[in-house]
């Protein structure tokens, strides 16, 4: 693994376990057991290894978003992977939604490029829920603005399950991903056409 590479993975490890406001390149440094000098020779400062692994979350989240449109005739099983999928992917990366604000302030490059990719995901979902109702998984009588209104509901909950799960009820990872995954799906329900419901609450019901 090449130098960069590993000061990446590091800071991922350390902002993930300490929080972003408690590590600098100097405590990046010393864990990877390098100099502080060698570690600027690849990054000036913090917030650019912050802006390289935020555009490596989008980039994972684009290929599960990809992976998803593509499928021609979707299943409420493919709904249930891509969700779970994404919430695999958030905790990955948890220190972000763990210090949102705090980057935002600090990088506006990012809050930039976060408002853009709340535009651009919000098309994308209603045409996967387009795509759910051609296929007969959503009822096809669910008003638009239901539909708006759910792209909007999964946003918040995507944003802050990590921290509503370290405040309500610190489960671990494999734990939480599942518990949060299912809550979000619990949204999907109501829009469900009644075989569906009889499938979701099946293989989802707990």
């Amino acid at each position: 693994m090449k130098t960069k590479e590993r000061i990446l993975s590091k800071a991922l490890e350390l902002f993930n376990e300490k929080g972003y406001n408690n590590i600098t390149t100097r405590h990046i440094a010393a864990d990877l057991d390098i100099s502080a000098g060698n570690l600027h020779y690849h990054f000036k400062h913090s917030e650019d290894i912050i802006k390289i692994l935020f555009s490596e979350l989008i980039l994972k989240m684009d290929v599960l978003l990809n992976d998803l449109q593509k499928i021609e005739n979707k299943t409420l099983e493919d709904l249930y992977h891509f969700t779970f999928s994404t919430y695999e992917v958030f905790y990955s990366f948890r220190f972000i939604f763990m210090n949102f604000f705090d980057i935002l302030k600090k990088i506006p490059s990012i809050e930039s490029q976060y408002e853009s990719i709340n535009i651009s995901r919000k098309g994308e979902f209603q045409a996967i829920f387009k795509g759910f109702q051609k296929n007969n998984i959503f009822r096809d009588d669910v008003p638009d603005f239901i539909l708006k209104s759910l792209t909007t509901q999964i946003f918040i909950i995507a944003d802050n399950w990590i921290i509503h799960n370290s405040l309500a009820f610190k489960m671990d990872k494999d734990e939480a991903v599942k518990h949060y995954a299912l809550i979000q799906m619990n949204l999907f329900y109501p829009l469900l056409t009644g075989e569906q419901q009889k499938i979701y609450e099946l293989n989802y019901v707990k």
